[in-house]
């Protein structure tokens, strides 16, 4: 509000406090979507209608995909200990594959990215190619893809290059997996496309509610109740610190919901 630091920085400080650390592709930096456009030859960012609906999460952009999440809550009884609890989303906006397949082209998150897969890159129609195609998917097109993004997004051009010239496949269409392709306004350039994408970030629209999306994901909207209205929860085993492994006796569940945490992603620790 002082604008004494940036919206770059409070989001860092918020990651620390919440437990997220560089240091742990399970628990990384979580970053938001901030655009929804896509498409255009060049970015107005005094435009609402430029911008992603923050107080919203990512399962919940379009009402068409919104009915469908509140749909399969609402068909799922509640049952503890079990892979069909009663949730939104059995997928998690932030995982260790999730931020090892955005920096898939750099090191070391390139073997990251191949030991997690089995030792081999993923399917190329599968692979991080476009921001387009990716918003698309996290936003609308795919229910199993409710990610966010990761810090690098807002000040990294070099992840977006495939500057070590890995051989990562071809897509069905016959495009061959190379760098990121990028929005039309950013002219091809990845340091442009990073210069408007920050600037996006600290816009008076987006500083504006920014608020509302730190509620989803560090605060009072994570869980609970104020969750269930924002269309906001998560299989029990990604609150880390609600499950109560010490008193599971069984070591087979123990060890299929900490395979499970360990794969699909962790919510941060409230703020």
């Amino acid at each position: 509000q002082k604008r004494e630091i940036s919206n770059f920085d409070y989001l860092m400080y918020l990651n620390t406090l919440a437990g997220r650390s560089y240091n742990d592709y399970m628990q990384y930096p979580v970053f938001p979507w901030v655009l929804a456009d896509y498409h255009s030859e060049t970015l107005n960012l005094t435009d609402p209608h430029t911008f992603r609906d923050l107080s919203k999460p990512m399962g919940a952009q379009t009402m068409e995909r919104k009915h469908k999440f509140i749909q399969r809550y609402n068909e799922v009884e509640k049952s503890e200990g079990d892979l069909s609890a009663q949730c939104h989303y059995c997928t998690h906006y932030s995982s260790a594959i999730i931020v090892a397949s955005y920096l898939v082209r750099m090191e070391p998150f390139t073997q990251t990215f191949c030991s997690l897969q089995g030792g081999n890159f993923d399917v190329a129609d599968r692979m991080f190619h476009s921001v387009k195609s990716t918003w698309e998917s996290a936003s609308r097109d795919n229910m199993s893809d409710v990610r966010e993004l990761t810090p690098e997004f807002f000040y990294l051009p070099e992840f977006l290059t495939n500057a070590n010239h890995f051989e990562l496949g071809c897509m069905q269409d016959g495009t061959v997996l190379g760098d990121v392709q990028l929005p039309p306004w950013a002219d091809g350039d990845p340091h442009k496309f990073i210069l408007l994408h920050r600037q996006a970030l600290e816009s008076d629209y987006v500083s504006a509610h920014l608020h509302h999306w730190i509620d989803l994901i560090f605060g009072h909207k994570q869980h609970g109740s104020a969750a269930v209205e924002a269309v906001n929860t998560y299989h029990p085993y990604f609150y880390g610190d609600k499950m109560d492994l010490k008193n599971i006796k069984d070591p087979l569940i123990k060890s299929t919901i900490l395979g499970f945490i360990s794969n699909f992603g962790q919510i941060p620790k409230q703020v």
